[in-house]
């Protein structure tokens, strides 16, 4: 589906480690008791690496890929993104690091409904101040290379979920990331647009080296992922091997 790649990608597997958590925890107080999301997490994700973390609902999946993205912080332990401590980041460093390292995938799309679809793949350019013109020149590229191009000037109303998860996606990857973290990205389409998702996220992460990390109740995520996460009560429970893991993919040190 792509062709090429892009400057900064490394289309083959590095061992870099992108991400380093170590003993990572979340406690979130103000009921009674308090409320342990994420416990004692220790994970190194490598540079290319396609990651899924699997496990049932409200076992800490969100959470663990709030704080990987710095949409949350943790309470205890360590976490370094490209070898910088998120830890001891201010707000503002944080929100840049969002807007120009990491791509962020929902399961509701959060396309905004006033804009059409290459409006909201544009929308992080321009909100990193480039012009127009060059914001559309970038978005409508992307649009072609998951498929949509057709759909451009479409609101968000007028397409199908599948149609938009492939616009969310653009908009996730047209300020070129080194990260990608996708929560819950099939949970709202059926079957068939579910496992076309999947395909574009695995061929984006092989065609131009994105690191991706997807939280998932699929089954079929073990077919393209490198390592499976697999989480519960807040802790890794344990670490398995995707079924089609590339023979390069090898993770020294880790399960």
């Amino acid at each position: 589906m792509f062709s090429g790649t892009d400057a900064g990608h490394n289309p083959q597997y590095s061992f870099m480690p992108i991400l380093v958590a170590a003993n990572l925890s979340k406690t979130y107080w103000g009921g009674q008791e308090p409320v342990r999301a994420v416990r004692a997490v220790s994970l190194e994700v490598q540079a290319g690496e396609f990651l899924a973390v699997m496990g049932p609902s409200g076992c800490g999946k969100s959470t663990l890929l709030h704080l990987f993205g710095g949409m949350d912080r943790a309470s205890e332990g360590l976490l370094e993104f490209e070898g910088q401590s998120m830890m001891s980041m201010k707000d503002d460093q944080l929100t840049n690091l969002r807007r120009n390292r990491i791509g962020f995938v929902f399961q509701f799309f959060n396309l905004l409904p006033t804009l059409t679809a290459i409006e909201n793949v544009a929308l992080p350019l321009r909100l990193a101040g480039i012009d127009s013109p060059l914001a559309n020149g970038r978005a409508g590229s992307w649009l072609e290379r998951v498929g949509m191009t057709a759909r451009r000037q479409h609101f968000p109303h007028q397409l199908s979920g599948g149609e938009m998860q492939r616009v969310a996606i653009a908009r996730a990857v047209v300020h070129s990331p080194s990260l990608i973290l996708a929560d819950e990205p099939t949970g709202n389409l059926d079957s068939s647009s579910g496992a076309s998702i999947l395909e574009l996220l695995s061929d984006l992460n092989r065609k131009t080296g994105i690191t991706m990390i997807l939280a998932t109740h699929s089954s079929e995520v073990a077919k393209i992922s490198d390592r499976i996460i697999h989480v519960r009560d807040g802790s890794v429970e344990r670490i398995e091997q995707g079924i089609n893991r590339r023979s390069e993919t090898v993770v020294p040190g880790l399960p």
